[in-house]
């Protein structure tokens, strides 16, 4: 599969880079765990506060502003608390960054990327809105916060603390939306990219107002047989904006009382001098494999699984 994909990006003439698994940053989402690890730079020295990557995103876009070019990476990336048949704290990543390309055009060489692994497949697209709608009968953009707590509590039978207005939307989105997302027609693979998000969860990604005059954020999530495979931004390139993110998610992290987690002052710098203008996706590979392999647990395609680690 690794050579499936190499040829893939060699053949666009994408570059393949590397970029470093520890960092004195790390991604601020509150949904995300980071793991830390203890570093001295030189004997001797104090021991210094670093993080295991949860993605590559930061350091990639640091050489996107170098001027590299499109590029891609192949790593491992890692995310505590996430043990699972769909997780591993451990788990291999596929990221890759298209300079002056739309989220669509994205969407559509993620779609052959995929083509080019499990065979020809057509994918469909949803909106966020209209899954909701769907399949919940309920528009994530209008209800209130009262009724998305007593619907959560009704389908996924969710009774503890109050949550916010995202956490809701997410607990009803695992439980009774994706599991109908790119689910087999017929014994056909018939993937779907979930796309215009809530802004309040744009993470990375532009804003803009869609055609029904809604604020949505540019970003997509592809899913295979209910399963998340892809997650895809139209990349936001003011440093400004992107620091104010960055304060608003450790101002919830803080709320929540986890752990704030110092800024990527490299990565705001580098956004400063000139991020491009660029979509880029994340892919977990695992995931990729398990559908290819018809795999039930993410353990069936992995040699050493955490409990064996």
């Amino acid at each position: 599969m690794y050579a499936q994909l190499r040829a893939f990006f060699f053949q666009r003439n994408i570059l393949e880079v590397e970029t470093p698994i520890l960092s004195r940053s790390t991604a601020t989402d509150p949904q995300l765990e980071s793991i830390s690890a203890q570093l001295r730079i030189q004997a001797g020295q104090e021991f210094l506060n670093y993080y295991l990557h949860t993605s590559p995103e930061f350091p990639m876009k640091r050489l996107l502003a170098s001027g590299t070019g499109a590029i891609y990476q192949i790593c491992k990336t890692f995310r505590n608390g996430e043990t699972g048949t769909r997780h591993n704290p451990e788990f291999s990543m596929l990221e890759w960054y298209r300079p002056d390309f739309s989220i669509t055009q994205l969407m559509d060489e993620v779609a052959a990327l995929v083509s080019g692994v499990l065979g020809p497949i057509s994918v469909t697209q949803l909106s966020y809105q209209h899954a909701f709608k769907r399949y919940l009968s309920i528009d994530p953009f209008e209800v209130s916060d009262q009724d998305l707590a007593l619907l959560s509590k009704k389908l996924t039978h969710y009774d503890g603390p109050v949550l916010m207005r995202d956490d809701y939307l997410n607990l009803l989105l695992s439980h009774s939306i994706e599991p109908h997302l790119g689910v087999d027609v017929a014994g056909k693979i018939c993937p779907v990219f979930l796309t215009e998000y809530p802004p309040s969860q744009s993470s990375l990604a532009q804003v803009i107002t869609n055609g029904e005059g809604i604020k949505v954020a540019q970003r997509f999530e592809l899913y295979i047989q209910g399963l998340e495979l892809a997650n895809g931004y139209f990349e936001l390139t003011d440093a400004t904006e992107q620091e104010a993110r960055f304060e608003a998610d450790n101002a919830e992290r803080k709320a929540l009382g986890l752990p704030e987690i110092p800024l990527d002052r490299h990565l705001l710098e580098a956004m400063v001098s000139g991020l491009p203008v660029c979509s880029g996706v994340a892919m977990g590979l695992d995931r990729l494999l398990m559908i290819k392999e018809k795999a039930r647990s993410i353990k069936e395609v992995l040699n050493f699984p955490i409990e064996r680690a």
